[in-house]
């Protein structure tokens, strides 16, 4: 870590160092993620390609760059711990906070529920695939039966099913009959666009640094640090946007951001940091009990959005518990109370 390579050997300073990297990425994706719409807009995407392509790539990110810093330091599995951590919250909590903060139903559309939902499903399944084929054809020498490599040639399945994403998005434009672009200083959004990722660089690489130096401390699984404290950090950032687009009355620009950025997460920010790594250890003892549960989290969402094709409060609420109950499963693991994963 280079930033954090500059900070003292101290808890506080690396309590006081998470928090700043937490404010930094809020204000980068902040930057980004208004540029991201802005120039959606501009170019007259329609809705759910807005919030599933762009604003969804912008406001991941987060997840992207930690993908990256750590599989470049070693710590790969804080990486994909924050990534599936990510996930869960933005499944559980990102719609339940929209739905809660509006005075109507949450809106979704058979679109979000028939394409976006679905697709997502699909993501999670190729990458539990994906997971066992690296312990099948790559199992790692001296590990246990179920430890596997996540090769480059691995990395593409994933890659190329979010080519598919993005062919079935494209088709969706060419069928939009966009109204007039709005005007925007197109320069200038751009310019905020690239200081956004920027600014998100240099938090995530001294978010990282700052959690390894208390997972030292304190002894905290590497998967289970990226779990709580990375992904809590990197999934702010969407909330606010998916609260400010429901508040607005975009319900299917709010979901559409939910799953669209889980699927980038999945199909590309894991893939990316392998094909960078060259390779990635796995374990399957840790990887299938968390996959499960995002699973289940996804089969949750679909099953309210799809009743009226709304979220109501009552089940933004039961979202929320939901949530509380995978922090609890976290907090047992972690206290050795469950041992489902055996990290």
């Amino acid at each position: 870590m280079v930033l954090s390579g500059f900070l003292p050997d101290s808890t506080a300073v690396q309590v006081i160092a998470i928090l700043a990297a937490t404010g930094l990425i809020w204000v980068g994706s902040g930057w980004l993620e208004d540029a991201a719409e802005g120039l959606s807009a501009y170019y007259g995407l329609p809705a759910v390609v807005q919030g599933s392509i762009v604003v969804a790539v912008g406001s991941s990110f987060p997840e992207l760059a930690s993908v990256v810093i750590t599989a470049l330091s070693g710590s790969f599995g804080m990486g994909v711990g924050a990534v599936v951590g990510s996930a869960v919250f933005n499944i559980l909590v990102i719609p339940a906070l929209s739905g809660i903060m509006t005075e109507d139903p949450l809106d979704a559309n058979r679109a979000i529920v028939y394409k976006e939902a679905q697709f997502y499903m699909l993501a999670v399944s190729a990458l539990v695939i994906t997971f066992a084929f690296a312990v099948i054809y790559f199992p790692v020498a001296g590990g246990t039966a179920l430890d596997g490599s996540v090769t480059r040639p691995l990395a593409v399945i994933p890659l190329l099913l979010y080519g598919l994403y993005l062919f079935i998005q494209w088709q969706d434009v060419g069928d939009h009959e966009a109204g007039g672009g709005e005007e925007l200083d197109v320069l200038r959004e751009w310019g905020r666009l690239a200081a956004g990722l920027l600014a998100i660089l240099v938090a995530v690489e001294l978010l990282v640094g700052a959690v390894e130096g208390l997972n030292q401390t304190f002894g905290i699984p590497e998967f289970l640090a990226g779990v709580t404290l990375i992904a809590a950090a990197t999934s702010l950032p969407d909330a606010v946007v998916s609260v400010r687009a429901a508040r607005g009355g975009k319900g299917v620009t709010s979901l559409g951001n939910v799953l669209g950025s889980n699927t980038f997460d999945l199909l590309v920010a894991i893939p990316v940091g392998v094909l960078i790594a060259g390779s990635a250890p796995v374990s399957f003892t840790v990887a299938a009990p968390m996959m499960g549960v995002l699973t289940v989290a996804t089969i949750l969402l679909f099953t309210v959005l799809r009743t009226d094709l709304t979220l109501t409060t009552a089940e933004s609420y039961s979202l929320l518990v939901a949530y509380l109950v995978f922090l609890g499963w976290v907090v047992g693991e972690t206290a050795g109370v469950f041992g489902l994963v055996q990290v």
